[in-house]
């Protein structure tokens, strides 16, 4: 098996650099595709804690979101922070690493050592920039799925991410039910909505809108749209947040100094904080891929191929599915609000699926999944042993 040239990272070094695993997919029968065609070879990097048992029965796949990636619970290559999840993924945490052997790979499309637009087009000797095929989160899953029977697992003990990570675990449950045992879909909806649709438009714009993003080739060029990224990233941002917590954080203060400058520079400290977020963003994220990420979200919907109904998503023949579902919301996420994630048990419950549900109240907005939210924290260790013990899943000594 040949392993594709290797491509740049977002902070320009070589993403065969990144420490971790990789798996070469789809050599021999390349990836078919939702909008047609097919990729192959491609590249899935991953990274896995604790170790799987005897059976293979104890893997639980997380799912990242839009700007997450494989380093769940390592310290980042590139900006040194802590893992995104290491309060709920780790030695003694509600993913507990001494019990269960936990996968999680960066999705196709990516810019973190899996195969995405900053990778060579075998065909051109290029990056293949924007001719990458769109992707979906269908096709995500496809891939992961791949991965997974690489490392000889036939079913999956859990499935849990956030936001696009829960579009993901959705997916996994529709596509592929009898290879999960328990699904853990947090802020997350069965379709993105129109209000986040035209978030990413405006995203996407101000990245195309870079005189450096030269049609999507500036790779080539030797060129980085980084002013438009960084604005989107501002304005996502934004959403990720409550009104409640941007006041409880900044109110009206002022960055460091006294009085307001009557001009343009940051006189606000939401303002700085804001254009931080933008400017540490590019160092970890290709803009390309932003596009394309956020394009797969924009596609997702589960009804669609199902006569708009929902429900029929979950059958599986005459049966409703055979997944035990664990979601939860959160108050104040004006992103996916509850009410996204009360349509999904509607239509669990439609099917008698095996279905729990939880919104917890906070007012940290749509990352409350990634903070310490106790309750939170609480439900996922209560389902997930839960359901270990029902499988018979040893506790840890």
């Amino acid at each position: 098996m040949i392993t594709p040239p290797a491509p740049l990272d977002s902070s320009g070094a070589p993403s065969s650099a990144l420490p971790g695993r990789r798996m070469v997919l789809g050599a021999d029968r390349p990836m078919p595709l939702d909008g047609g065609g097919q990729l192959g070879p491609f590249t899935l990097a991953y990274q896995t804690y604790g170790t799987l048992n005897a059976d293979k029965s104890n893997a639980i796949l997380v799912c990242h979101a839009l700007t997450g990636d494989q380093y769940v619970a390592d310290r980042h290559p590139i900006t040194g922070k802590p893992g995104w999840w290491e309060m709920l993924v780790g030695p003694g945490r509600p993913v507990d690493t001494d019990r269960f052997f936990v996968i999680c790979s960066n999705v196709i499309g990516g810019c973190m050592g899996s195969t995405g637009p900053h990778d060579v087009n075998p065909a051109t000797g290029q990056p293949y920039a924007i001719d990458f095929p769109v992707i979906t989160i269908g096709d995500m899953v496809r891939a992961q799925a791949l991965l997974i029977d690489a490392l000889g697992i036939d079913q999956l003990f859990c499935v849990i991410g956030g936001s696009m990570g829960g579009m993901q675990v959705l997916q996994w449950a529709v596509a592929y039910p009898e290879r999960v045992f328990a699904a853990v879909p947090i802020a997350t909806a069965a379709r993105h909505s129109a209000q986040n649709i035209a978030f990413h438009e405006v995203g996407r714009q101000a990245i195309m809108a870079d005189p450096e993003w030269r049609d999507g080739a500036y790779q080539h060029a030797g060129a980085n749209p980084a002013r438009g990224l960084a604005v989107a990233r501002m304005a996502a941002h934004i959403t990720y947040l409550s009104e409640a917590a941007l006041h409880r954080k900044f109110g009206r203060n002022l960055q460091s100094r006294q009085a307001i400058t009557f001009g343009f520079d940051a006189d606000f400290q939401v303002e700085s904080y804001l254009r931080y977020q933008g400017a540490s963003f590019v160092d970890r994220f290709d803009a390309n891929s932003y596009l394309y990420i956020t394009r797969a979200m924009d596609y997702f919907d589960l009804a669609a191929e199902h006569g708009g109904q929902l429900a029929q998503a979950f059958r599986v023949g005459a049966k409703g599915t055979p997944v035990r579902f664990c979601l939860a919301s959160f108050s104040s996420d004006w992103l996916f609000p509850t009410s996204e994630s009360r349509a999904v048990v509607h239509a669990l419950n439609a099917v008698a699926a095996n279905v729990s549900f939880v919104e917890i109240e906070t007012d940290k907005g749509h990352d409350a999944f990634l903070l310490d939210e106790p309750e939170f924290h609480q439900v996922i260790r209560g389902f997930i042993s839960g359901c270990a013990d029902h499988r018979g899943l040893k506790r840890r000594v």
